[in-house]
């Protein structure tokens, strides 16, 4: 995936888990304000948030466990998604 499209995001949570569970319009507009809040790629905070997968050049993970900075991040995702 190289853009974020709500598309993208259905396609996506239905190829690998089989349906979806969440507003797809919104897990598309809170990647893009925690993006633009730390200065990474709208599709990395996406897998991050998914998939579990470390931000690059941000310290997300440490021993496969989120930091402090991957469990801010996550936090500040929810309080984006459920606010819309």
């Amino acid at each position: 995936m190289r853009r974020l499209t709500t598309k993208g995001i259905n396609d996506y949570l239905i190829d690998n888990y089989g349906e979806v569970r969440h507003n797809c319009e919104k897990l598309k507009k809170a990647c893009q304000k925690i993006s633009k809040r730390y200065g990474v790629n709208t599709v990395h905070v996406f897998h991050f948030m998914i998939e579990q997968e470390p931000i690059p050049n941000l310290y997300t993970h440490s021993y496969g466990f989120n930091t402090r900075l991957g469990r801010e991040i996550r936090e500040e995702f929810q309080n984006e998604y459920y606010s819309l």
